[in-house]
């Protein structure tokens, strides 16, 4: 029982790091050979953990091989445009100016139910508010409302916006999230003031965020 735990952390932490290896991506922006790449792996990496006399090595192997093969088709589809409409398909037009096309609904294989299921998710009820709809190559839908439909912006409105910098979390949990000063232009050495000149020690705050401008936002743990 021992030699089985240790085996599944030992091949948990390899495939992890494959994974990682093969980048950041959730499961619905995957590419078809990522997704088909990841499901492969956990079946691969699952055989010697559940049959102890089989080689750890069986199953590492195969994922290397895995990996370096997705790595290898990520390089290709960087230089090759013709390698990536092969390996990833193209984007389908499905809502062209305001008309839909049967015809690519029908080579995607896509009923109305589905199409309208996907736009209620963006918050259009109705086709007719639809200027362009393209079928991404990850199945995703992108979608261009009609200019009547669309909300303005502030330039459209003729409106001057503040600009409060990008906020992100600099303490969490007690501990300084170093990774984070650099996205807010921040430093230790200014975290460590602001917390001084509110009297509150690091171990102290469960929350504490920060902006490019300087503005910042304490929460101290309870009790």
């Amino acid at each position: 029982m021992f030699i089985a735990i240790i085996r599944t952390v030992v091949l948990y932490t390899f495939v992890m790091l494959a994974i990682r290896l093969m980048g950041k991506r959730q499961i619905s922006e995957m590419q078809p050979s990522e997704l088909v790449v990841t499901m492969v792996i956990s079946n691969i990496a699952s055989l010697p953990m559940q049959n102890t006399s089989q080689p750890m090595l069986s199953g590492m192997v195969p994922v290397l091989v895995l990996v370096a093969l997705e790595i290898t088709a990520s390089v290709l589809m960087m230089k090759s445009r013709s390698f990536r409409r092969l390996m990833c398909g193209s984007p389908v037009v499905i809502i062209e100016d305001g008309k839909l096309l049967q015809s690519q609904m029908k080579r995607l294989r896509l009923t109305i139910d589905d199409l309208s299921a996907q736009l209620r998710q963006q918050e259009i009820f109705s086709l007719a508010d639809v200027q362009y709809c393209i079928m991404e190559t990850n199945g995703a839908l992108s979608v261009l409302e009609q200019p009547q439909k669309r909300v303005p912006n502030a330039e459209e409105s003729g409106v001057k916006m503040e600009d409060n910098k990008l906020e992100t979390v600099v303490v969490s949990d007690g501990k300084l999230v170093e990774e984070a000063l650099p996205l807010c232009k921040g430093s230790r050495e200014q975290v460590e003031n602001i917390l001084s000149k509110n009297n509150v020690s690091l171990e102290k705050v469960f929350l504490m965020t920060l902006d490019g401008s300087g503005a910042y936002h304490i929460l101290q743990r309870e009790g």
